[in-house]
């Protein structure tokens, strides 16, 4: 009994112990001025659209309010990346002192899955895979699918955020998750009607896929031409080819 006593006893002390640590070792973080802002970019899907240079920027606005020599905080630090978050091609930020001081900024970039496309290429903006539109930007060009209408006809911005356009959505994302796809399908067409047609980066087929559903089936179909069909008689025989269709696929 008296063991089991003194053994609380003992883990009790080192618990405040290493409580007291960590307390003096925040306030001494706190206390020191940064003397290194470390900018982290997790670049996982290279993209490019934002630099360190620009995250320092933006930490600083411009230069207008430096950090380095400063002591900021919890409030301070959230702020800052807020400020960081509010960038659109950041989806996500975390802004932290290490126990030397420094100030790290972790940056994880949002990244766009299609191009829309206007007549004048100054309105063109991107779309990421919750269906935001985000800018282009001076710094990267995403090699990604375009998407348009016919004659020129300007899809809304917020296009994919309704029910039917997600839909649209969807097939985008379906492209873009898988890699033969993502590198295939070049100009994505939306029809008057609402069908979909596609052009490619290798064959001068142009696809008619008709409506975004069964979405998964007509692709299958479609790797279904591409191993039987050029293979015997050349990429270029059919220049139109229809998967819109339940169990049928149609070349002309």
């Amino acid at each position: 009994m008296e063991r089991t006593v003194r053994n609380l006893i003992v883990a009790a002390v080192c618990l405040l112990v290493l409580g007291g640590l960590g307390v003096f070792a925040a306030l001494r973080q706190a206390a020191r001025p940064v003397d290194t802002v470390v900018v982290n970019i997790a670049n996982e899907f290279d993209n490019y659209f934002i630099s360190e240079r620009g995250v320092t920027a933006l930490l600083t606005k411009g230069g207008k309010e430096p950090v380095l020599g400063t002591q900021p905080e919890g409030p301070r630090l959230r702020e800052l990346e807020v400020r960081l978050k509010a960038h659109a091609f950041v989806r996500d930020a975390q802004v932290y002192r290490d126990l030397a001081g420094n100030l790290h900024a972790d940056v994880r970039q949002n990244r766009p899955i299609a191009r829309l496309t206007h007549p004048d290429t100054r309105l063109d903006t991107y779309v990421d895979a919750e269906g935001r539109s985000l800018p282009l930007s001076p710094l990267f060009t995403a090699r990604v699918a375009t998407v348009a209408r016919p004659g020129g006809a300007n899809l809304p911005s917020a296009f994919f955020q309704d029910s039917t356009g997600r839909r649209y959505l969807e097939f985008l994302r379906y492209v873009d998750e898988h890699e033969f796809w993502k590198a295939q399908v070049s100009e994505v067409f939306i029809e008057p009607g609402g069908k979909l047609s596609f052009t490619q980066q290798v064959g001068d087929q142009r696809i008619e896929f008709g409506l975004p559903e069964n979405i998964s089936e007509k692709f299958a179909k479609l790797m279904v031409f591409y191993r039987q069909i050029p293979s015997v008689l050349g990429w270029d025989t059919y220049h139109r080819v229809n998967v819109e269709y339940q169990n049928q696929i149609i070349c002309e």
